[in-house]
């Protein structure tokens, strides 16, 4: 799709683009330091299909590093966000999308991700705005005495 918006070049993958996620893997780092796999309930998948922001949502800032999903009618799992230390080396464009400026300011503030430029390019003026697709510009009502 062509509405996304990335001048920060944050390199993307299009894995997911339509198709339904059918299982979730989370790689994340725990409070003792060293790496964990969880994977998905499966009463969160919904969740994951109808919202992609929320497969980077559900760790603490600096906890999540790699998300693989399952997609239909495959066996295999693809990475579809995958992250070290301050640098993103792949998100998929479904996420991207969906990701708001609060989640960046909230989760990933020190990555590559944060971007004074990107929000000013696509009109960003909460944390409630689109972070790479474009927002409506508010219009302020001027009184006119």
């Amino acid at each position: 799709m062509t509405d996304l918006i990335n001048i920060t070049r944050v390199r993307t993958t299009n894995f997911i683009d339509g198709r339904q996620i059918t299982a979730a893997r989370f790689i994340s780092k725990c409070r003792a330091g060293f790496m964990t796999i969880v994977d998905a309930r499966d009463f969160e998948i919904a969740g994951y299909n109808q919202y992609p922001e929320s497969l980077i949502t559900g760790y603490k800032k600096g906890a999540l590093h790699t998300v693989q999903v399952q997609l239909e009618g495959s066996d295999h799992f693809l990475t579809v966000f995958a992250r070290v230390g301050k640098k993103i080396h792949i998100i998929d464009e479904t996420i991207l999308r969906e990701v708001t400026v609060g989640t960046i300011n909230g989760l990933f503030y020190n990555t590559e991700l944060y971007s004074q430029a990107q929000y000013n390019a696509v009109n960003a003026a909460t944390w409630a705005s689109y972070a790479f697709k474009m927002n409506e510009p508010k219009y302020e009502t001027v009184r006119v005495a």
